[in-house]
């Protein structure tokens, strides 16, 4: 049953609201630097390599070997603007719902995955591939709705940036990173956007 927990933690539609964030891409669209197939892959793939795989997966790994609040703290104070916060918070709290865990105090989304990796007894290695994956293809839905992109194209993107998470390194703590300066700031500017479909 490992395998069907794993899929159903990375399926689209576990009831915690992933569908319904862009993470700053919406804003990134707005603001010109995201138009087209080519910038989109450009954009979800620079966040993958600067705060995803060098932050949350990191996190992630660590809150499955040993789960503990004040990985958890520190890992919500890593987001730098007040959308970003309470997206891992509300997902976190969603899935910790769901399980029925309250080990830990207002989990971030991170812990409550890796609270749910440990319960159903999941590879810790397939762990992080499918969490990483379903952020993944959360980024390249937002992109199909908001740029636009048909669905091929947004494949595609899938394709190329997926060939990449099969090798997420484990990195030790002082090399942990969550430098993003572009996403931070349009991630602020996304929390006054007139006009948006997507809550950060």
């Amino acid at each position: 049953m490992s395998l069907a927990r794993l899929l159903q933690l990375a399926s689209p539609t576990l009831p915690v609201g992933a569908y319904s964030y862009s993470q700053g891409l919406e804003s990134a669209i707005e603001a010109g630097i995201v138009k087209d197939a080519e910038t989109a892959q450009a954009w979800i793939g620079d966040v993958l390599e600067l705060s995803v795989v060098r932050m949350e997966a990191q996190v992630l790994r660590k809150q499955i070997a040993a789960p503990s609040q004040e990985l958890n703290d520190f890992f919500v104070a890593t987001r730098e603007t007040a959308e970003l916060r309470a997206e891992t918070l509300q997902m976190g709290g969603s899935l910790a719902k769901l399980l029925g865990e309250t080990s830990i105090k207002d989990p971030a989304y991170p812990t409550a995955f890796a609270l749910a990796v440990r319960r159903w007894e999941i590879d810790p290695r397939h762990a992080v591939v499918a969490y990483v994956w379903s952020w993944l293809e959360n980024q390249v839905m937002a992109a199909l709705k908001a740029v636009p992109l048909g669905q091929t194209a947004g494949q595609k993107i899938l394709l190329e940036l997926g060939a990449r998470l099969e090798s997420i390194p484990e990195l030790p703590v002082e090399a942990w990173s969550n430098f993003a300066p572009g996403l931070a700031h349009l991630s602020s500017l996304h929390e006054t956007q007139y006009s948006r479909l997507f809550r950060s």
